[in-house]
Order: structure tokens, then sequence, then C-alpha cells
């Protein structure tokens, strides 16, 4: 419960200010990028240094952050993509340690299945009542479809950075965020999404 409180506290600060720079664009968005791409590399090369794959982590991390910012001036859609990670995130956090259950995968053995449910019922759920969709018929399939597949993408994302903690066996990317960790530990699901959207331009196929 200590360790929720810190995560919401957290998010409550952090949310509001990751908002603040993207709405402001220009240099100001060039600049949270340019800092948050920094921080996401110095852990990176903390967690993974002389491991074989150390130098794909740092392209792979510049393509992510690249097409973030290109997909921030676009801003219904950023702000969706960001909102159904972060909620994906909490669910997946409150079911996993309320329902506990089954492992998902020995990858992370915190992760459960009632986990997996929760990231996609708070996903859902959380994006209705932000935009105040009380009447369900209102749902447009291709929104579901959209937050069906960026939450599937941000839980993947997390797994992924999991996996590579599980190699260097540590238990967080970095001590920068209270109740979270590192940088990566949180935007880890964001940084494997946003790639998916600049290529695929689900701006397009949505209609957001």
């Amino acid at each position: 419960m200590h360790n929720l409180l810190k995560r919401i506290l957290s998010s409550i600060i952090l949310v509001p200010l990751v908002f603040y720079f993207i709405i402001s664009g220009s240099y100001f968005l060039l600049f949270f990028t340019s800092i948050c791409f920094l921080i996401s590399c110095y852990e990176w090369h903390v967690m993974t240094k002389n491991k074989k794959y150390y130098i794909y982590g740092f392209f792979f991390l510049f393509v992510s952050f690249y097409t973030f910012y290109q997909v921030a001036f676009e801003l219904t859609l950023v702000f969706f993509v960001i909102l159904v990670c972060i909620l994906t995130d909490i669910g997946g956090y409150v079911f996993g340690n309320f329902f506990k259950g089954p492992k998902l995968t020995s990858i992370s053995p915190k992760k459960t299945y009632s986990g997996m449910i929760g990231g996609y019922f708070f996903s859902l759920i959380g994006i209705l009542i932000i935009f105040n969709l009380s009447d369900y018929s209102q749902i447009n399939i291709k929104t579901f479809l959209f937050i069906i597949l960026i939450s599937t993408i941000s839980q993947i994302g997390d797994l992924i950075i999991s996996y590579f903690k599980r190699l260097a066996k540590v238990k967080d990317t970095g001590k920068i965020l209270p109740g979270h960790g590192g940088l990566l530990d949180r935007i880890d699901g964001m940084i494997f999404t946003f790639p998916l959207v600049y290529i695929v331009d689900l701006n397009n196929i949505f209609n957001l």
C-alpha cells in the first residue's frame, strides 16, 4: 500500500509536468524529450554494460524517442496513448497485488494473469471515464481496438524490460522516480508503443 501511494503521488506530479512540455511544444518539447532520452540511455548503460546487446539498446531508444517526438505534435493521439499506457500499468499493479493468482511468465515472477486483465480493464474503463463516455453504446469499435492494441504493446514492453532487468540481476532500472524505480521502469511500455503508433499511423486509421 505504501508503494502504491508513492506511485500515485509521483504520477500526480509527473503526468501534468509531461503534458505541460508536450503542449508547450517547440524547444520545450525538444528539451524534455532530450533529457528523458539521456536518462534512459544512462539507465540502459548501467544495467547492460559489458553485455553483447548493449549497443542495440541505444539505437532502439533513439528510434523510440524520435517517434515520440514526432507523434507528440498530434496532441489528442499522444495524450490518448500515454493515458492508456499509464492506466494499463496502474491496472496491472492493482489487480496483480490484490487478486494475485497464476504467474503470467517466468520472465517477470510478479506478473500475473490477473494483472494482465487489470491492465486491460483499467485502460478501457479509465478512458471511458476520462472522455465521459457513460453510455457503452457510444464506444467506437476502432477506439476499442486501439485501446486493446496499445495496452497489449505496453504490457509486452513491460515484460521485455523486465527480461533485461532479470538478465542484469537488478530490481529496478534506477531510483529517480519514487515508487517506480528508474525512468525506464516508468516508460517501459511507452517506448515500444510510440514506434508502432508512428509506423502504422494510427492517427489516420482511428480518426483520433
